[in-house]
């Protein structure tokens, strides 16, 4: 079977696939080809493609191969009818483009719907992989834009009092945020809806900071739940509060196929120092913070800085891509028998856990969402937005 990688659209840097993952593929079964300069922004050469063992060609060739890897959902205008598409396709939110795959009897394949609670899946968890880098990149943009030293420095003309730094969420990409914080020598306070949270947060090097009401607002899948008003304004009373005298304030609220809650209301920016940073991780799915411009860094009257990149994960590009091509390279092989994909009900990964799981959703299937012309009987949550 043809495998083919495809160069990312503009303002994307990663790649599917690295040269490093050819070889497990090739040993697999698959003949590569890799679009020209589809590794560039991350700084992979065709001739390190080509030393591997796969064949550089141009898009078009790239896109006649059975299945084509990518990160972003590609548009279904450059695939033919009954092809295989692995990649992130955020189906809630991509819902009008998913129904045109389904015109199209294309079987996809969306890398962020892995049943992440399944020990098997974690070595394909492309979500955690890149939240992972992208709570870490956020405390270093933070740490850019603030105009003070964030470790503790005693100098013979004065000492200079480390950072105070707020975290609100602590899922993956917030504890990386924690203790990235950390190790730069700031002092960390980090909030999450789930009371549970507390530990981890205290494993990092952070303070927890315990709302009145808490409890496990988590979903079956391990996501965090949409919140009553009620507990929102609880929680951004109080955890705004701890903030309000913060240097950094990075905010990490996301919730699967919704737009992001906001935890940081435009009345508490007001309360905030001059200088303090706010760096929006979601900034592409609405924001945390209301006043967050995507894609922009501005300064409000009050003078506090928010930081609305777009893409985290992107902006360190060599390693994302490596994460993410190990995730993928993981998937493809699992399903693969002699170098052809086998579609088979009876794996979790591809259709979701049975009913009679611990990890069963209901609704939610897994990776596969759709093939020969119909979504996933399982994927019924999303055949609800189609």
């Amino acid at each position: 079977m043809l495998l083919g990688v495809i160069k990312e659209p503009d303002g994307e840097k990663r790649v599917a696939i690295i040269p490093n993952s050819i070889k497990k593929l090739r040993k697999a079964g698959f003949n590569i080809i890799i679009e020209e300069g589809a590794g560039i922004s991350a700084n992979h050469l065709d001739s390190e493609y080509e030393k591997a063992g796969g064949k550089i060609g141009s898009r078009q060739d790239a896109l006649t191969a059975d299945i084509i890897v990518s990160i972003r959902l590609p548009e279904v205008s450059i695939l033919r009818n009954s092809q295989m598409v692995a990649c992130v396709s955020d189906p809630f939110r991509n819902a009008q483009k998913i129904s045109s795959y389904i015109k199209k009897s294309i079987t996809l394949f969306s890398m962020d719907m892995i049943p992440r609670r399944l020990s098997r899946a974690q070595s394909m968890d492309v979500n955690s992989s890149q939240d992972n880098l992208a709570g870490y990149k956020a405390v270093l943009l933070g740490a850019s834009q603030v105009p003070k030293g964030i470790p503790m420095m005693t100098t013979s003309a004065g000492t200079i009092r480390p950072a105070k730094v707020v975290i609100m969420g602590s899922g993956v990409a917030g504890l990386q945020a924690i203790a990235t914080a950390k190790r730069l020598g700031a002092v960390v306070y980090a909030s999450d809806v789930r009371k549970s949270a507390a530990e981890q947060i205290e494993s990092v090097g952070g303070r927890f900071i315990e709302v009145e009401g808490m409890d496990d607002f988590e979903d079956e899948a391990g996501y965090a739940k949409p919140l009553t008003p009620e507990f929102i304004q609880k929680v951004n009373d109080t955890v705004c509060e701890v903030a309000s005298d913060a240097d950094i304030i990075v905010t990490t609220a996301r919730i699967f196929g919704r737009p992001a809650p906001i935890t940081v209301p435009s009345s508490a920016v007001l309360n905030f120092k001059s200088g303090a940073v706010i760096v929006d991780m979601n900034a592409d799915v609405g924001g945390n913070c209301e006043l967050t411009k995507p894609g922009e860094i501005f300064t409000t009257d009050n003078g506090v800085i928010i930081v609305g990149t777009s893409n985290l994960p992107g902006t360190v590009a060599n390693s994302a891509s490596m994460l993410y091509s190990n995730n993928l390279t993981t998937f493809i092989t699992s399903i693969s028998k002699d170098g052809n994909i086998v579609l088979s009900e009876d794996d979790d990964i591809l259709v979701g856990p049975s009913e009679d799981s611990d990890f069963y959703v209901p609704g939610m299937g897994g990776v596969l969402i759709c093939s020969n012309g119909k979504i996933h009987s399982k994927q019924t949550r999303l055949g609800g937005v189609l």
